[in-house]
């Protein structure tokens, strides 16, 4: 097959969409990347259509659209990041990578704001968890320090979160400004964060499993 028949029966436009960090509901819906969209009016799965600015198509020509591409580039954009292989084989490598030229400001500022979502969403799930794992089991029990970053945080990145789903572009684009690098580094420490995490709250638990009860 060639990489357009290769990536149309492999990549729904619903798992493109999520995979370059658009938040997808879990009846298909998501907020058109193609318009200033404030709610939900896009249906993703394995075309996509807009029933606010009536964009429609397949994978190809979704992945085409977000990022200003032909859809060949597109095509061959998709089989690389998917990991799929094609009988055309190995394009040069101006074709693997677009050019930021390519990308409009529009493209460059979603792109910007759903690497931010990503990241501060990953951080939301990470102090929820925090909450729940961590919270004391007795009044007289001293909170562990993942424990107070969850209850300082979770309500002021839940607001981040909210603006930038549903906030006016002026709005976003201030959360970005003002907190670009806050999220450059979060993203550094949640991956850092990742590999020593489990075995650090499998010691905290053995801990509390082998306090004496008071």
């Amino acid at each position: 097959m060639n990489v357009f028949e290769t990536v149309k029966q492999s990549v729904t436009t619903r798992q493109a969409a999520e995979h370059y960090g658009i938040r997808v509901g879990r009846n298909g819906m998501a907020c058109c990347p193609f318009h200033n969209d404030k709610t939900p009016s896009m249906k993703l799965d394995r075309r996509y259509h807009c029933f606010g600015c009536g964009a429609d198509g397949d994978v190809i020509d979704f992945t085409a659209a977000l990022y200003g591409l032909g859809k060949k580039e597109a095509a061959v954009q998709l089989a690389r990041d998917f990991g799929l292989s094609y009988e055309e084989g190995k394009l040069p490598d101006k074709m693997k990578k677009p050019k930021p030229r390519h990308k409009s400001p529009e493209v460059q500022f979603r792109e910007a704001q759903s690497h931010c979502f990503r990241v501060l969403a990953d951080y939301r799930h990470l102090l929820e968890r925090w909450k729940t794992e961590y919270a004391p089991e007795s009044p007289n029990e001293e909170w562990h320090p993942r424990f107070v970053e969850a209850l300082q945080k979770i309500n002021h990145v839940e607001y981040l979160l909210d603006t930038l789903l549903s906030g006016d572009t002026e709005e976003r684009a201030q959360i970005m400004t003002e907190y670009g690098k806050d999220v450059i580094e979060l993203e550094k420490r949640l991956s850092e964060l990742a590999a020593p995490d489990a075995a650090s709250r499998e010691k905290y638990s053995k801990h509390h499993a082998a306090a004496p009860e008071r």
